[in-house]
């Protein structure tokens, strides 16, 4: 028999969860507080346009993703993923130096494309290539990992200046989304072993070729049956009586009742609504995404990673016209005008692309996430709760839960899977490829 199950939240962990209980046969309904679906990882048109759609910020996955994939490929809209084998890494005034797959088998599959990147120094490669030996063999096997940073680690492992801030920091930062110095190491080496070591294509990386909410809309759910989205449906509280959840209340004073309660809210949101549920010690770290549109083509690549800049990363959107830049960890950018951040961003994107010199900017528009993802700090990983709580029948979801990744789209998914596996018993999520 069904089960019904009130999903609080429709963001990638509570339609992931949603994905998993509808095709099992359970009866579920997502309660979403906005109009569309996908949470921090959904779009939006552009304020004074009703045609053109943005992302929120650039959201990109690795083949890693095991679990991410999996629900696209639930909903049907995988082949709605472009992979990408080449990461361009630009110096200013425009040298690139591309990281891509060779010959030869994983964990040695760089080596090639590795030896001649310019931007680093031939001192820089030998310790990168001791430091990535010892990610292979202390990633599963030493203990202090959740206890030191990353830049510990780093230090550790002699790593020089240039390598640190042109290799290690370009790729973990954008990974995670928190500085070298304020990230556990339990984290950089996990993703930089799942991505760059396990296998050689694990690293190619994958860009949605429509805009982010078109993955997750309204006709893709057809496929699973027993899903019902409720949009804007704010929780506003969550009735516990004789230590069990009776109903949820929503925007307009409605109560809905379920069999099954699974809370996929923000930590920040659930922590107004049962404090007692989220742990101390969580915090935010932003994202900041740039987009501008010039008036003429400024590249003609799909992407690169910029070099000794506040603009970590650049995205063609639109035949090299619409540009989007991101920053993640992005604090020095919180509270700086909107215009001086557009200021900021032509000036440097122009350090690597000559073209910006001879274009007009026509239009720009900053977002600014505040509360992106959960700050990665070391000894946090202890404290983040799993799917199940002290309340029998309230479940929790999240990129905040112990998925077993950090904050990101893969992790959001993993923690809906097992979120499922908890109500039901059945198996959803994935394991890592290694």
């Amino acid at each position: 028999m069904a089960t019904d199950i009130l999903i609080l939240g429709g963001g990638l962990a509570g339609l992931a969860a949603a994905a998993a209980l509808g095709k099992s046969g359970q009866r579920v309904r997502v309660l979403e507080m906005r109009g569309f679906l996908g949470g921090r990882a959904t779009s939006y048109p552009v304020p004074q346009s009703t045609e053109e759609i943005i992302d929120n910020c650039q959201h990109i996955l690795l083949r890693c993703c095991v679990n991410l994939l999996d629900f696209y490929k639930r909903l049907g809209v995988e082949d709605k993923i472009e992979f990408h084998r080449e990461f361009f890494f630009l110096e200013p005034g425009g040298r690139a130096s591309i990281l891509k797959s060779g010959m030869l088998p994983a964990p040695l599959h760089f080596t090639g494309a590795f030896l001649g990147m310019q931007c680093l120094t031939l001192g820089d490669k030998i310790g990168i290539g001791k430091a990535i030996l010892a990610i292979k063999t202390e990633y599963k096997s030493r203990r202090d990992l959740d206890s030191i940073t990353m830049m510990d680690w780093l230090r550790e492992k002699k790593q020089s200046a240039n390598a640190i801030e042109r290799f290690w920091r370009q790729v973990l930062v954008s990974a995670i989304n928190e500085e070298l110095d304020a990230m556990a190491a339990i984290h950089g080496l996990q993703v930089f072993y799942l991505g760059f070591l396990a296998s050689s294509n694990s690293y190619e990386m994958g860009i949605p070729a429509v805009p982010l909410a078109e993955l997750y809309d309204g006709d893709v759910w057809s496929r699973i049956p027993g899903v019902e989205i409720v949009p804007r449906a704010a929780v506003e509280t969550i009735q516990i009586e004789n230590g069990r959840v009776s109903s949820v209340t929503i925007s307009g004073g409605q109560q809905l009742t379920a069999d099954i309660y699974l809370s996929a809210l923000p930590f920040e949101r659930l922590a107004t609504i049962v404090p007692s549920l989220v742990p101390d010690g969580f915090g935010h770290s932003p994202i900041t995404g740039i987009h501008l549109w010039f008036d003429r083509p400024i590249t003609n690549l799909p992407h690169a990673t910029l070099l000794d800049r506040t603009m970590q990363w650049m995205f063609n959107k639109g035949d090299g016209k619409h540009i989007q830049l991101v920053v993640s960890a992005s604090r020095q950018l919180t509270n700086m005008p909107r215009q001086q951040v557009i200021d900021l961003a032509v000036k440097e994107l122009g350090e690597f692309f000559p073209a910006v010199a001879g274009a007009r900017l026509e239009k720009a528009h900053v977002v600014k996430e505040v509360r992106a993802t959960f700050a990665a700090a070391p000894g946090l990983e202890s404290r983040r709760p799993t799917n199940k709580t002290s309340i029998p029948n309230l479940y929790l979801a999240g990129d905040w839960t112990r998925s077993g990744w950090p904050a990101t789209m893969e992790g959001a998914v993993r923690s809906g899977y097992l979120a499922a596996e908890a109500i039901t018993g059945q198996s959803y999520c994935l394991p890592d490829i290694a």
